[in-house]
C-alpha cells in the first residue's frame, strides 16, 4: 500500500492538471455529440476514474475523444431521428447502445483482443482520423457562425407541409392501432386533425429542419443560409477562442491554452456581451443512474444495434491502446492491453448508466498528466474526482460558458486530429495501381476511400469497407509475390537451388522440380492447377520441394490436390522433400497423403530422394 503512494504528490498534481485540461473538451464533446455538455462531463468523470482504477496503463487519462464523439454523434443523430426527433424518447436506447459497447470492450479484454490491434492497416486509421477532423470542422461551422436551423423561421416554414403530413400519418397509425380507422368514415380522423395545433406543427417542422441541417452534408446544405444570417457576436467569440488557443502556445505551454481561451472568452462574454448564447445549463448535484435503460427497453429493441455497439467498442479499443503506446514511450514502461480494455469497458458501461457519452484514452490529457508528474493510476482517478468537484460545486459557473467558445475549441480539435503525416506521404507512396496511363498507390486509394465515405456517408461502414479493401489488396500483393517466386518448369530450365547444383541427376529431362516459395493460400492459387501442363511430357518424376512453404490453407490444399491428380493421370511419380508440419497435417486430413503421395515418397532431405530414385533405376 505504501508503495502505491510513493508518487502521490506528482499523481495529485498530474491528475489536477489533466482534469482542468479535460473540462473544456468534455463540455465541447458533449455539445457536439447532441446530448449536451452534461453528458460530456459525466462521461469524463466516470470513464477517467474507473478506467484508471481498473485499466492497464498507469498514466492514462480517459474521457470523451474526437473519434469516439464523432461516431457517437452519428449514432445519437440516427436514433433521435428514429424517435420522432425527441432526445428524451431516444435517450434510453442511445445509452443502451453505449452500455453495450462498454460491455463488449470488457469482453474483448477477457478474450485477449488487445494484441490484435496492431494488425489494423495504417491507411484505414489515417483516413478515419482525417475524416473525424473534417466532420468536426464542417459540423462546427454553423455554431461558429451563430446559425441554428431550428431558429431560422424561413427554413423551418419550408418544412411545414412535410410536418403536417407526418402528424397526419401518426394520427392514422394511432387510429389503426386502436381499431378506429374506417375507410368509409374518416370522421374520427377529421376530428383529431382539427385538434392539431400550430405549436405541434411548428415543433415538428423544427425537428425536420434540425435533422436536415445535421451531419456534414446537412451543414454544407445550409451553409449559404448561415453565411447570410451570420451572428457577428457568436463568430467573434469563436474566432477569439481559436486565436487564443493557437497564440498562447507561442507564449508558454506551462498553462493549457484551451483552458486560457475558455476562461478569457467566457469572461469577455459575461462582462461585455449580455446577448451571447450560453451552453445548456449543467444540473448541480451527483449524477443519477438512468434505470429506464433496463425498465423501458427490451432485448429485441437493442438487437438491431449490436453491430453499431461493436464498432464503437472496437474504435474505443484502438483509440485507447494507441494512447497507451504513447504513454509507454514517454514513461519507458509497458502497458497491459487486455487489462486496459477491461478498464475502458467498465468505465464506458458505468458512464452510460449515468447518461455520459463514451470515450477512450485521451492522448493530450495523458501527455499533460505525465509531464505534470503523474506516475500511477491514482493520477487518472484524481482527474475524475476534480471533474466531479467542478460538477458539484461550480456547475452554475460552468453553465455561463458561451456555446460559440466551445465551437471554437472543437474547431481546433478538428484541425489537430487530422493525420497530416499520412496526407503528406501521398505523393511519395509507390504507385502500384494503373488506371490507363495514371498510376496511384493502393494505400492512397484505401485512405481516400475511408476518408470520403466516413465524411459524407457512414463512419462505421467506411471503416469496414476500408478494412476489407486493404485486406484484399494485401492478399493480392502477397499472392502475386508468391506466384512470381513459384514457377513450374523442367529441372533443366528452372534455376536449381544451391544444394541441387552438385547433382547431375537433377539436370536430367526425366526429373521435373517444383520449388514452392512462400505460403500456398487462396491469394496465390490462381492458375496453380494448370501447372501440370507446363511439366515436360518426358519427365517421369516430379519433385516438390516444400522447404520454403510454411503454410497451406484450404484453397491452396485443393489447388495442390488438383495438380497432383492431373500428374497421377499422366503416370508420373510424385515425391515430396522437406514437407513442414502444418502443410502435412492439412494433406493428411483429406488423405492427399497417402492417397496421391505415399508416405514412402516423402523425404527429409535431397540425398534420401536421390538414393531412392537411383535404387528404382537400378531395378
Amino acid at each position: 500500500m505504501k508503495k502505491a503512494f510513493v508518487h502521490i504528490k506528482g499523481d495529485i498534481f498530474g491528475g489536477l492538471t489533466a482534469g482542468i485540461v479535460a473540462l473544456p473538451l468534455a463540455l465541447a464533446f458533449g455539445v457536439s455529440s447532441g446530448l449536451g455538455p452534461t453528458a460530456g462531463l459525466y462521461g469524463a468523470i466516470f470513464l477517467s476514474f474507473f478506467a484508471a482504477l481498473l485499466g492497464g496503463t498507469n498514466t492514462q487519462i480517459s474521457g470523451p475523444t474526437a473519434p469516439m464523439t464523432a461516431v457517437s454523434m452519428v449514432i445519437i443523430g440516427g436514433l433521435i431521428a428514429a424517435n420522432d426527433g425527441s432526445v428524451e424518447k431516444a435517450l434510453p436506447i442511445i445509452l443502451a447502445v453505449f452500455m453495450l459497447a462498454g460491455l463488449m470492450q470488457v469482453g474483448l479484454g477477457f478474450l485477449k483482443f488487445g494484441k490484435y490491434i496492431r494488425y489494423i492497416p495504417y491507411p484505414v486509421v489515417s483516413g478515419f482520423m482525417t475524416a473525424i477532423g473534417l466532420i468536426i470542422l464542417i459540423t462546427q461551422l454553423l455554431p461558429v457562425l451563430g446559425y441554428y436551423a431550428k431558429e431560422d423561421k424561413s427554413f423551418v416554414d419550408s418544412f411545414t407541409p412535410q410536418a403536417e403530413a407526418i402528424i397526419l400519418s401518426n394520427i392514422l397509425q394511432e387510429e389503426a392501432g386502436e381499431g378506429l380507422l374506417v375507410l368509409e368514415d374518416f370522421s374520427e380522423t377529421v376530428s383529431r386533425g382539427q385538434g392539431i395545433s400550430n405549436a405541434q406543427i411548428l415543433e415538428e417542422s423544427q425537428t425536420l429542419a434540425a435533422k436536415s441541417a445535421s451531419g456534414v452534408l446537412g451543414a454544407l446544405r445550409v451553409l449559404p443560409k448561415a453565411l447570410q444570417q451570420i451572428s457577428w457576436i457568436e463568430f467573434l467569440l469563436a474566432l477569439g477562442t481559436i486565436i487564443i488557443i493557437y497564440g498562447f502556445k507561442r507564449i508558454t505551454t506551462a498553462v493549457p491554452s484551451t483552458l486560457v481561451a475558455l476562461v478569457v472568452m467566457t469572461g469577455v462574454a459575461v462582462l461585455f456581451v449580455p446577448s451571447y448564447r450560453p451552453i445548456t445549463a449543467i444540473p448541480q448535484g451527483f449524477p443519477v443512474p438512468k434505470w429506464d435503460i433496463f425498465t423501458e427497453l427490451s432485448l429485441a429493441q437493442i438487437t438491431p444495434y449490436v453491430f453499431t455497439a461493436l464498432t464503437l467498442s472496437l474504435l474505443g479499443a484502438i483509440d485507447s491502446l494507441l494512447t497507451s503506446v504513447v504513454a509507454d514511450n514517454m514513461t519507458k514502461t509497458r502497458h497491459k492491453p487486455n487489462k486496459e480494455l477491461i478498464g475502458q469497458g467498465v468505465g464506458n458501461t458505468i458512464s452510460a448508466l449515468f447518461g455520459g457519452i463514451p470515450g477512450a484514452g485521451a492522448t493530450i490529457r495523458t501527455v499533460v498528466n505525465i509531464n505534470s508528474g503523474g506516475k500511477t493510476r491514482i493520477s487518472g482517478m484524481v482527474a475524475g474526482l476534480v471533474l466531479l468537484f467542478i460538477l458539484l460545486a461550480l456547475s452554475s459557473l460552468a453553465s455561463t460558458i458561451p456555446a460559440a467558445v466551445l465551437a471554437g475549441i472543437l474547431v481546433t480539435v478538428g484541425i489537430g486530429v487530422m493525420d497530416y503525416k499520412g496526407i503528406r506521404a501521398i505523393p511519395s507512396l509507390p504507385r502500384d495501381i494503373r488506371i490507363g496511363k495514371i498510376g496511384i498507390s493502393s494505400e492512397v486509394v484505401v485512405m481516400l476511400a475511408v476518408m470520403v465515405l466516413a465524411t459524407v456517408w457512414n463512419l462505421v461502414y467506411a471503416v469496414g469497407i476500408g478494412l476489407v479493401v486493404a485486406s484484399l489488396m494485401f492478399m493480392k500483393k502477397i499472392g502475386d509475390l508468391t506466384a512470381s517466386q513459384s514457377v513450374v518448369s523442367s529441372g533443366s530450365k528452372e534455376k536449381l537451388w544451391e544444394d541441387e547444383v552438385a547433382y547431375a541427376e537433377l539436370k536430367s529431362d526425366n526429373i521435373a522440380i517444383k520449388h514452392i516459395n512462400g505460403p500456398l493460400f487462396f491469394g496465390s492459387t490462381d492458375g496453380f492447377q494448370k501447372l501440370s501442363k507446363e511439366i515436360p511430357k518426358a519427365a517421369k518424376i516430379v519433385l516438390f520441394r516444400f522447404d520454403r512453404m510454411e503454410y497451406l490453407d484450404q484453397s491452396g490444399l485443393y489447388a495442390l490436390e488438383d495438380l497432383l491428380v492431373d500428374l497421377s493421370k499422366e503416370n508420373k511419380s510424385i515425391y515430396f522433400i522437406h514437407l513442414p508440419k502444418q502443410p502435412r497435417y492439412m494433406m493428411e486430413r483429406i488423405r492427399l497423403v497417402p492417397r496421391l503421395v505415399p508416405k514412402e515418397n516423402i523425404f527429409e532431405g535431397l540425398p534420401d530422394f536421390l538414393n531412392q530414385v537411383k535404387l528404382l533405376n537400378d531395378k
